[in-house]
This record gives C-alpha cells, sequence and structure tokens, in this order.
C-alpha cells in the first residue's frame, strides 16, 4: 500500500514513522510530480495557511483536490482537519472544502494550552490523543459520522472517503487510529 504525505510543512516525519512500522510504503508529496498511484493520503499538522499557500505555489492543490474528489482515502489532522473543512469559523480562508463542517481554528488556545487525554474513538476505548494548538469541529453537515467528541467538543470525524481529526494520533505509540485509515 503506497501512502501520499503531505510534506511541504509541518509533522509529516511521523506520520511516514507509523505507516512504515504498519508495513506502508510512503512518499513525501513535495511536488506535483510525486502525486501518483497512491492509495491514500494524509495531510498532517502544522500550520495549514502556510500549506495552503505552498500547495497552491507548488501546484499541487487541484491534483490533490481531484483525487480526494474522487474518493482517495484521506486523513487530516489537526492542520490537515482545517485544509479539508468546508468552513473555518474564525478565518476567511479556504482550501480543499471536502468536508461538511465547520471547524475553529486554535480552540484550545496557544502553544500552552496544549494537552494530551485519553477518550473513545468510533467503537475503540481508551485511544490516546495529543491535541497541539488545535482546532474543534463547531457544526457537522448531513451524512458526517461524529466518531470522537472530548468535553463536549467533536474532535473526530469520518465523511465518505475523508477522516478529519483535531489532535494528532502519530505522536503516540497506540496505532489503531491509523489501521483504521488504512483499511478505508
Amino acid at each position: 500500500m503506497k501512502i501520499g504525505v503531505l510534506a511541504v510543512q509541518g509533522a509529516f516525519i511521523e506520520h511516514e514513522k507509523m505507516l512504515q512500522k504498519l508495513g506502508c510504503q510512503t512518499v513525501e508529496l513535495r511536488a506535483k510530480e510525486d502525486i501518483s498511484n497512491l492509495d491514500g493520503l494524509i495531510l498532517p499538522g502544522g500550520e495549514s495557511t502556510v500549506q495552503g499557500k505552498l500547495l497552491r505555489e507548488l501546484d499541487m492543490f487541484t491534483p490533490l483536490k481531484n483525487l480526494i474528489d474522487d474518493g482517495l482515502p484521506v486523513l487530516g489532522t489537526c492542520a490537515g482537519l482545517i485544509l479539508l473543512s468546508q468552513n473555518i469559523s474564525n478565518d476567511s480562508a479556504r482550501y480543499f472544502q471536502s468536508l461538511p463542517v465547520t471547524v475553529q481554528r486554535n480552540a484550545y488556545g496557544r502553544q500552552l494550552g496544549s494537552f494530551k487525554t485519553v477518550s473513545g474513538f468510533g467503537q475503540m476505548r481508551d485511544v490516546e490523543m495529543t491535541f497541539i494548538r488545535a482546532p474543534v469541529i463547531t457544526e457537522t453537515g448531513k451524512d458526517v459520522n461524529i466518531l470522537s467528541v472530548v468535553d463536549d467538543r467533536i474532535v473526530a470525524v469520518e465523511y465518505k472517503n475523508q477522516i478529519g481529526l483535531s489532535f494528532h494520533p502519530e505522536l503516540n505509540e497506540d496505532t489503531r487510529i491509523m489501521e483504521y485509515f488504512l483499511s478505508k
């Protein structure tokens, strides 16, 4: 299985290491030419504004949007969730707009508001979750499946081929969320 990991900015190495641990081939997506024959896509955490700008400057935005719209399984974590979201309540920027949710950027505050917790995720129990300047999902559209809620805030959803997470599963030892993504 070949998974593309957006590698223009942000925490992509940790995703690659976890995928490789699970036996996947990974390819760092740094240029338009890197986008070929993918079985899945990961949009990592980082800075969504910078990632969105670089996606356009590197002419990667449209090819990736087309793949997502055509059903390629995609996992967006933190900034990746923001890139997928249809709306951002506290920002006028818009990116792929393929996931029918509204997110609020930096909902937990600045870096000092980062934290770890354990919660449920779909049918899984006791899943470690690391939140770093994380967004939250404030609204969901029709047919969006809520996978996790922490402190009355939606932090994980699934819609068709897309999984959006406010947190970083790649920063923990638990591989179950990545395995769930790979099953898609």
